[in-house]
């Protein structure tokens, strides 16, 4: 029995770039993994596919284990490949399904050949089918890694979105806090409050909150940390739009906002710093 795996495992490297040619003829007819020729030759193609039915012929020759990890490689790359050229993972994993179809095809030849005990099939399959599966989780793994990733960028830009720094006047800047503020948010808040405010020079930023829905403990100590770091930094924040729910409840918790000026409106703090709208200055003349 051993035998007989050492002679198809030898067949099968002696012969990878055949077989590998088979497998490319495959995909290009099912126009399954089609990539841009100028990009990848032919030829890279038929090397690439060519590493891994030697890693399978490897593997029958008793190299099972060690062969594990450049069977992971090959995976990680091929899913590299067709990230870089928007193939799907649906048709990713078809792809890898071919190399089952090709590799089988020369199992059957040998079998009729050879007239080689259907137990021998079974122990190739058992040795074969368990690597085919474990680079199809890779490739797995390696598109929800990259959709993770963009997941991630995406989220960030949005969050940078959701805290505005407007500059108001030379000096004055508005930042609408719309929404619940939690320990990432607070972090986040304060990155690019202290980093707006020594781009655009800023010495006063008013910070209103009226679309916080909800303002306890927590919250109220993620926004001294950001009040702190501003004033270390020489920046004074105001806070306006505390609405009367917000402010019985931070009366009830007993959260002590001496510290930080606080303004009923928006238009009030501007008023305080002496910037007024057009049209308020010309009803005063």
């Amino acid at each position: 029995m051993k035998d007989e795996l050492q002679y198809i495992g030898e067949k099968i490297i002696a012969n990878d770039r055949v077989i590998a040619r088979n497998v490319t003829d495959i995909l290009e007819k099912n126009d399954t993994f089609r990539l841009p020729g100028q990009e990848i030759p032919l030829d890279r193609k038929v090397d690439f596919c060519a590493k891994l039915i030697s890693h399978f012929g490897e593997a029958l020759t008793g190299k099972r284990e060690s062969i594990l990890p450049e069977i992971e490689e090959w995976g990680k790359k091929a899913a590299q490949v067709a990230i870089r050229h928007h193939v799907s993972l649906t048709d990713s994993l078809r792809s890898v399904s071919f190399f089952r179809t090709v590799v089988w095809d020369v199992f059957t030849d040998e079998l009729e050949k050879k007239k080689f005990a259907a137990i021998t099939m079974l122990d190739v399959s058992k040795i074969i089918d368990p690597l085919l599966d474990r680079v199809s989780s890779v490739v797995g793994e390696e598109f929800e890694a990259h959709t993770n990733r963009l997941m991630n960028v995406a989220y960030t830009a949005l969050e940078e979105l959701s805290v505005p720094v407007v500059p108001i006047v030379e000096g004055v800047a508005v930042v609408p806090l719309v929404g619940s503020i939690d320990t990432r948010r607070a972090k986040l808040i304060m990155d690019v409050a202290l980093s707006e405010s020594t781009r655009l020079n800023v010495r006063q930023i008013i910070f209103d909150i009226s679309g916080v829905p909800v303002i306890d403990t927590m919250v109220a100590d993620q926004l001294f940390q950001i009040f702190s770091a501003l004033r270390l930094t020489g920046v004074e924040a105001i806070i306006t739009g505390i609405r009367p729910e917000i402010s019985q409840t931070i009366v009830n918790l007993g959260l002590n906002f001496n510290s930080v000026k606080t303004r009923a409106t928006m238009r009030q703090a501007l008023n305080d710093l002496g910037i007024r709208m057009i049209g308020q200055e010309s009803n005063g003349k």
